[in-house]
């Protein structure tokens, strides 16, 4: 069985979609059965894809990224074999399929925020995910999903069949926490400056806690959109200069240094398909304060405090009792790391072997 992933959102800044196709490229590799094999498939202009895993198979195809996927969505052409040979399973990670002539199609959904909160996604994805997704979800072959919550919205919304939905959580860096908490680092959030990540809810809550008297530092780790430019003039003047700093998008390389000198993790969506951040805490000793929305309190279970995302008030006072007691830090810490254990990259793949097969299967026998 030769399994195609589409690398395209790895190519550039990895933000969570692009971790979960590089890591699970990784580990189903690592983790291939015998007589299985897995390649990469990328399409762009100038972004060339440099193989994780040696001997790892890339198709690279020269096409810019927005003309093949209008052309794959619109169209529903070309088939991917016209552009990589044979395969048995192409797996889209965006929950639209890539056209295939005899492969079996898998999808990912990662959320369904989309489906509901249209005005607060980017250009392509309201063009054609509304219109497009549930149709598409109903056709595939395999629904791969990171957490039970968003398979159950998949089943309920789409009326998908149970059986060609499969739970493929994301996986933990394997990472060693440091020794010595850092009780006197700043707060973190990590993730992109988008709406759904409720930024601005946060920097109220902020605001907030300033005027009581707690001027911890906040870092706001992740990229910024143009859409984020008034979140970012809102650093630059009283009471958050000084006090909140925005760190912009940290490559792989530097992420468990943001981590390891973070005293805490503040994660206040409005929805999450899983939430890699919390995860990520959690691999470096570092306590979690998050929203109860989406799969967070699936992810997080016992190992976070939860806060109301539309209750700024409530965050504010959630979290300046969490950060002066030490006591409560070092639970949070310990049960994260206990938590923590449950997810690794491996995992991932041994859930998506067995699942491809199935869809193989479906496939030919349709």
């Amino acid at each position: 069985m030769k399994v195609l992933l589409d690398y395209r959102p790895a190519l550039r800044a990895r933000t969570g979609v692009g971790e979960y196709v590089h890591h699970t490229a990784l580990a189903l590799q690592q983790t291939a059965p015998r007589e299985a094999q897995v390649a990469l498939f990328s399409s762009s202009w100038k972004d060339r894809v440099q193989a994780p895993v040696a001997g790892l198979e890339v198709h690279d195809a020269r096409i810019p990224v927005r003309a093949l996927t209008w052309l794959w969505h619109r169209l529903e052409w070309p088939a991917v074999e016209r552009l990589t040979g044979p395969v048995d399973v192409v797996h889209s990670p965006t929950p639209l399929l890539i056209p295939s002539t005899q492969a079996a199609q898998a999808i990912s959904i990662f959320d369904l925020y989309f489906l509901d909160h249209p005005d607060a996604t980017a250009a392509e994805v309201r063009r054609d995910y509304g219109t497009l997704v549930a149709r598409h979800a109903r056709r595939a072959d395999l629904v791969v999903t990171i957490s039970h919550t968003v398979a159950d919205a998949v089943v309920r919304r789409f009326d998908v069949d149970p059986a060609r939905v499969v739970t493929a959580y994301c996986g933990a860096p394997s990472w060693t926490p440091p020794d010595v908490p850092a009780t006197d680092g700043p707060v973190i959030c990590v993730g992109t400056l988008e709406p759904r990540k409720n930024v601005a809810g946060l920097l109220d809550a902020w605001t907030k806690m300033i005027a009581g008297g707690v001027r911890v530092p906040l870092h706001l780790v992740g990229g910024a959109p143009p859409t984020a430019a008034p979140l970012l003039a809102r650093l630059a003047v009283p009471p958050l200069a000084g006090v909140v700093r925005h760190l912009g998008y940290v490559p792989d390389a530097g992420r468990y240094s943001v981590y390891a000198g973070a005293r805490l993790l503040v994660m206040p969506s409005f929805d999450e398909g899983f939430g890699l951040p919390v995860v990520e805490a959690m691999a470096a000793g570092v306590p979690v304060v998050c929203a109860r929305r989406g799969a967070l309190p699936e992810v997080c279970g016992d190992a976070a405090e939860y806060v109301d995302p539309d209750d700024a008030a409530g965050m504010a006072e959630t979290l300046a009792r969490v950060l002066n007691d030490p006591e409560r830090l070092a639970e949070l810490r310990a049960r994260g790391l206990t938590r923590v254990r449950r997810f690794s990259w491996t995992q991932t793949a041994q859930a998506l072997w067995p699942a491809y097969g199935s869809a193989v299967a479906r496939r030919r026998s349709s």
